[in-house]
């Protein structure tokens, strides 16, 4: 997502689609991909501590990259924006998804 000049547009947009989709506090699956780097995806992980989330990873066929998928309570939409610009600004190269 990076900090394209449409980034606030897709955050707004998404934060109204998760305001019609679901009722909160609420269950929020996360996507995330980096290089498979043990340190990438640990920074990943870390930034998820202490919030109770089942974290799963999935190396890509050619082993280039993982999948980090990220399930957990989140308090409202404005939580879930906040951890992926928080996630973004942190993780260098993270794509989410």
């Amino acid at each position: 997502m990076g900090k394209s000049p449409n980034s606030e547009e897709f955050y707004e947009k998404l934060k109204k689609q998760l305001y019609d989709t679901a009722l909160w506090p609420s269950e929020y699956l996360y996507k995330f991909i980096v290089v498979s780097d043990k340190q990438k995806i640990a920074q990943v992980e870390g930034l998820f501590n202490n919030l109770g989330a089942v974290i799963e990873t999935k190396e890509s066929k050619n082993g280039k990259y993982t999948s980090v998928s990220i399930n957990v309570s989140m308090k409202n939409p404005d939580a879930v924006i906040s951890k992926y610009k928080e996630v973004a600004e942190k993780v260098e190269g993270v794509i989410s998804l």
